[in-house]
């Protein structure tokens, strides 16, 4: 096939894990380009990104920007290249490894099977991870069903950050209308999709906590998530003026 397949992957300091995982998606047989948005990590993660270009030009994209902005706002800047540049499939991945590059697949297969937007789940076939304490699985489980008794989404893992959206998803949706910048941004642009009429289909998937770096999770992004779904269930959700 001749579509265009990008995926996303934010950085900040991961010079341990950012030339591997880069490696590793180009190693495959379907053809992905590769986009980094790098907050300005002074480890040089950036760097080591520019020195991969001369290897990968054309199929290895870097978007520095000055200082931590926050998840949400990376993926945006992200979905906006995207969609200008006109790539089909869009991806979001972590950088450390706790997606399994291996698992793009079944994404981009789910999509292309009618999926507005494919979620690498974690919840959908029992609890599918690996390495977490077990006071973090536990409130990441139940951080999901509080967002499906709030919203009435049938999502079992809401707040998983590995996916797939088709561009017309992405092109529907009013970014300037997302709020949340964290983790809850994960849960805004599903409300968001589902609101306006979206296909999302869960893939299961093993989560497997990062083995090199630090994790940039913490109770004030958490907190974020747990309030503004709050705010979620009364907001108007309209799609982008053409």
């Amino acid at each position: 096939m001749n579509d265009k397949k990008l995926v996303i992957i934010p950085t900040y300091n991961e010079k341990e894990n950012i030339s591997a995982i880069i490696e590793k998606v180009f190693s495959f047989e379907k053809y992905f380009e590769i986009l980094v948005i790098d907050d300005g990590s002074p480890d040089g993660t950036a760097t080591i990104v520019k020195n991969l270009q001369n290897k990968y030009s054309g199929r290895l994209h870097l978007i520095e920007r000055s200082g931590k902005q926050g998840l949400g706002t990376a993926y945006i800047t992200g979905f906006k290249y995207a969609t200008e540049h006109k790539y089909d499939y869009i991806f979001e991945m972590d950088a450390d490894f706790s997606h399994n590059p291996e698992d793009l697949s079944a994404l981009y297969e789910a999509c292309c099977n009618g999926a507005d937007i494919a979620i690498g789940s974690r919840y959908i076939s029992g609890v599918n991870v690996v390495n977490w304490p077990i006071g973090r699985v536990i409130m990441s489980y139940y951080a999901s069903a509080y967002v499906r008794m709030i919203t009435g989404m049938k999502i079992r893992d809401t707040t998983a950050g590995f996916k797939c959206y088709t561009r017309k998803t992405l092109e529907t949706i009013d970014f300037d209308n997302i709020r949340m910048k964290g983790y809850g941004f994960q849960i805004e642009m599903k409300y968001t999709a589902w609101k306006l009429g979206f296909k999302i289909v869960e893939v299961p998937i093993i989560f497997v906590d990062r083995k090199l770096g630090s994790s940039k999770m913490n109770t004030s992004i958490f907190g974020e998530a747990v309030w503004g779904v709050f705010k979620l269930k009364f907001r108007k959700i309209k799609p982008v003026k053409s």
